[in-house]
């Protein structure tokens, strides 16, 4: 009788709470191989090892420093041009903000007028085959040689670098935008068209979209020329800006003070290209970023 009892004393008991599972952490050494497959640490650690390369062999076979400076050198000079004030004349913040000034310009007006004259033209075959031969003959003569008339026109001021700028980020945009406008499907502008949509309603639903992947490349490659278009125009004639400070200092054999101004260069490059990188991530959120995931449907 007590044995019964006992066992149903037992029974009527409730269980006691199980522990709670903690979370799983991966080991130490799974996080590190996901660290180092990571492409931004792989790119990371391969300029690293250049670097030390770089400055390896310098210091091993005894280059000149006036033919090329240590990567010491080039950090030292870096350092240098950044911690001096904004506005000191011989630093590199007041350089770096009138040659950014220049590109900034520069790439929003010649890209700009790009687009729109790419936009007119891709709606008027007629005056795409009048203008062909002209633009084709004025994208192949080489913009480096009319940059000193350039400056003889309109001076030594930021006007003749914006210009310089302009001429060489307009036809990658103008050439892309066109292209882009004639990859559209037809098959999309006959389906409109059979749904009685407008000349504009077709270009905005069908042609622009289609082509947004060509203007985007069209502007990677403008961003790039623009910053060779402002030390180009520097070069020939300016008061102020990073490539005249680069003529500043090889005139005065500091080739480590010019491979600095040639890093700054590098990183305003790097950054246009992210943030254009960042707004067609953004615009063309609909399209797959890898074109092998692409899946269909039957």
């Amino acid at each position: 009788m007590s044995t019964a009892m006992l066992t149903q004393d037992d029974a009527q008991t409730p269980a006691a709470p199980a522990a709670p599972k903690m979370p799983l952490r991966p080991a130490p050494r799974v996080r590190r191989t996901r660290l180092l497959a990571s492409t931004r640490v792989q790119s990371m650690l391969l300029l690293v090892a250049l670097l030390g390369a770089w400055e390896g062999a310098v210091r091993l076979f005894k280059v000149p420093v006036h033919l090329v400076p240590p990567v010491s050198d080039i950090a030292v000079a870096l350092w240098r041009g950044l911690a001096t004030s904004p506005m000191a004349k011989d630093g590199f913040w007041y350089h770096g903000g009138v040659t950014v000034a220049e590109i900034l310009l520069g790439f929003l007006i010649g890209s700009g007028v790009g687009l729109a004259i790419g936009i007119v033209v891709s709606q008027m075959p007629k005056l795409e085959a009048l203008l062909e031969p002209y633009v084709a003959a004025l994208q192949s003569v080489p913009k480096v040689a009319i940059a000193p008339i350039i400056v003889v026109w309109l001076g030594f001021g930021i006007g003749s670098k914006v210009m310089i700028i302009c001429l060489l980020t307009f036809f990658p945009v103008l050439v892309t935008s066109i292209a882009g406008f004639k990859a559209v499907d037809a098959d999309r502008i006959d389906l409109l068209r059979s749904l009685s949509a407008t000349r504009w309603q077709i270009f905005r639903k069908a042609k622009f979209p289609s082509a947004l992947p060509y203007i985007f490349a069209g502007l990677n490659m403008a961003a790039a020329f623009s910053v060779v278009g402002a030390v180009v125009g520097e070069f020939v004639g300016a008061q102020a800006g990073l490539g005249v400070l680069i003529l500043q200092m090889e005139a005065q054999a500091d080739t480590g003070g010019s491979f600095a101004v040639c890093v700054v260069l590098s990183v305003i490059g790097i950054v246009m290209t992210d943030v254009l990188r960042r707004v067609q991530r953004r615009v063309l959120h609909w399209r797959p970023t890898d074109t092998s995931q692409r899946t269909v449907s039957v």
